[in-house]
């Protein structure tokens, strides 16, 4: 499924040391401006593609790839590890379980992912009626839930899940529901688990730290652009679901915090769920 504009053909990616930094965000002081202006326009050219229903694998790729080269662009660094567990799965579909910690993950996700394996994601309902993202979100057949009534959900997720798994469509999901930089497991639920059993499929877990850009105060999706805050993704191997999946869940939870541990230590700093036990 490798498209030619794929930018992560082996199993490791670092940022280069030398990139050229947008002469833009210089000249706007490296503010957090230029970071959103430019992504803004990926995100419009994006959502009309999906409208215009031409957004195939390889368009998907090429504004992920924008999104990638913007973030080098203003001097932030991206890492890599475990790609080739996603050719594990020999293209099987499977149920990705992950943290969620920005909007950094769905605009960077197409071009790590994509010309590997066809995904789909499972977000809020609500998110169907934000202009230009619906239309990428309905051409990726997204699954949609209310986050009113889990009952509800459960039974939305698993059987629009189902569906998409037997169609080869594999689905990501954040089981913290809502992006956060704390990654807290009291809130990281099993839905991914409960689906991947009924399924009958693969689950492939991934950590990732996307804090670059932080949630905002008065505009959520417009906070702090943090350009020396890393950004990592990493794939553990995939795993079939064993009995209640309750080991599989807690290992995952596992992975998902010595990663972060991992990634912030690398950076002199403390994972935000830290300084909040601290505090208490």
């Amino acid at each position: 499924m490798f498209c030619d504009n794929y930018l992560f053909p082996g199993d490791s990616y670092d940022t280069p040391k030398r990139v050229h930094h947008a002469f833009v965000d210089n000249l706007l002081l490296r503010s957090r401006w230029y970071f959103y202006w430019k992504n803004f326009g990926i995100f419009v050219n994006t959502g009309k593609c999906g409208r215009a229903g031409k957004l195939d694998a390889f368009n998907q790729t090429e504004f992920s790839n924008g999104n990638i080269k913007l973030i080098e662009s203003i001097g932030a660094k991206l890492h890599l590890r475990g790609l080739n567990n996603i050719d594990k799965l020999n293209g099987q579909p499977a149920v990705i379980i992950a943290n969620h910690m920005s909007l950094l993950e769905t605009a960077l996700l197409h071009a790590i992912m994509r010309p590997r394996i066809d995904f789909t994601f499972v977000i809020k309902n609500s998110l169907f009626n934000v202009e230009y993202f619906g239309d990428i979100m309905r051409s990726l057949e997204a699954i949609g839930v209310d986050r009113v009534n889990p009952r509800d959900d459960f039974k939305t997720v698993l059987t629009e899940g189902k569906e998409r798994l037997a169609r080869g469509k594999s689905v990501v999901i954040f089981p913290q529901a809502t992006r956060s930089e704390a990654f807290i497991p009291e809130q990281f639920n099993t839905i991914g688990i409960k689906l991947a059993k009924a399924a009958g499929v693969p689950v492939l877990p991934l950590a990732l730290k996307t804090d670059l850009v932080s949630n905002g105060k008065i505009f959520r999706s417009l906070g702090p652009v943090h350009r020396k805050h890393h950004v990592h993704f990493e794939f553990a191997p995939p795993a079939m679901v064993q009995d209640s999946g309750k080991d599989l869940h807690e290992e995952i939870i596992r992975f998902i915090q010595s990663r972060l541990q991992e990634w912030y230590a690398a950076e002199n700093r403390v994972p935000p769920q830290a300084v909040k036990n601290i505090s208490e």
